[in-house]
């Protein structure tokens, strides 16, 4: 009878450190906590939403919680995990990061709730301006796989056209990074500064790999 061992990494450690870590933070400052509390905010930065306090104390650790689970899942349930395993330290530094932001936006809405407001306009642009440049760090070194990466079906159809649409993606990606970093010099228009770089960059990317798609073909006629 076969047995199959599933391991442990410390990445997926770390992620279970903080998944707790937000619940305890929650649990403690409950108290503490106005019985509606602020948890949304518009593209100025001005406060446009509230939750209960149950809500706005643990919808995003639950929201953690679940991203964990999936983010553990995938190395193991992509018909390709080989190739994810090539990049593995690569996806594993994205989670990471992705998480201690999760955890600073978590951190930012208790602490406005107790009256220390820190505008989103310049914690989002600095987290989202670090993780997009991590993306293209990211995909430089990503293979064929179907969850991670710039997935279109001409790059799941080809290695080929994978490899080019990543390399240029790696290149934009970065790119885009800094221009959302340099939304916190325009707070006003920060939302701008993080959608279209990250929109136009998608839409490059798509047009790009139906392009390398049809040289390939074209070369096998």
């Amino acid at each position: 009878m076969r047995r199959y061992i599933v391991t442990v990494r410390s990445t997926e450690l770390i992620i279970g450190v903080m998944v707790l870590l937000a619940f305890i933070i929650g649990i403690a400052v409950y108290p503490d906590m106005p019985e509606q509390m602020v948890s949304h905010w518009n593209a100025q930065g001005e406060v446009d939403g509230s939750l209960s306090r149950f809500w706005g104390l643990f919808l995003l650790p639950f929201i953690f919680l679940v991203l964990g689970l999936l983010f553990v899942a995938i190395p193991r349930i992509d018909p390709l995990k080989e190739n994810i395993e090539q990049f593995r330290n690569y996806y594993d530094g994205f989670i990471i990061l992705f998480f201690i932001f999760l955890l600073s936006i978590y951190l930012q809405v208790i602490l406005w709730n107790i009256g220390i407001e820190i505008s989103p306009n310049i914690t989002f642009p600095i987290g989202i301006g670090i993780l997009l440049y991590y993306i293209g760090i990211l995909l430089r070194h990503a293979k064929r796989n179907w969850f991670i990466g710039i997935r279109t079906p001409w790059t799941l159809s080809n290695d080929k056209v994978w490899d080019r649409t990543h390399e240029q993606g790696a290149k934009l990606f970065k790119i885009a990074g800094v221009v959302a970093f340099a939304g916190v010099l325009f707070q006003n228009y920060a939302v701008w500064f993080i959608l279209v770089p990250v929109i136009s960059v998608a839409a490059y990317t798509i047009i790009y790999s139906y392009l390398e798609y049809q040289k390939e073909i074209g070369k096998s006629v």
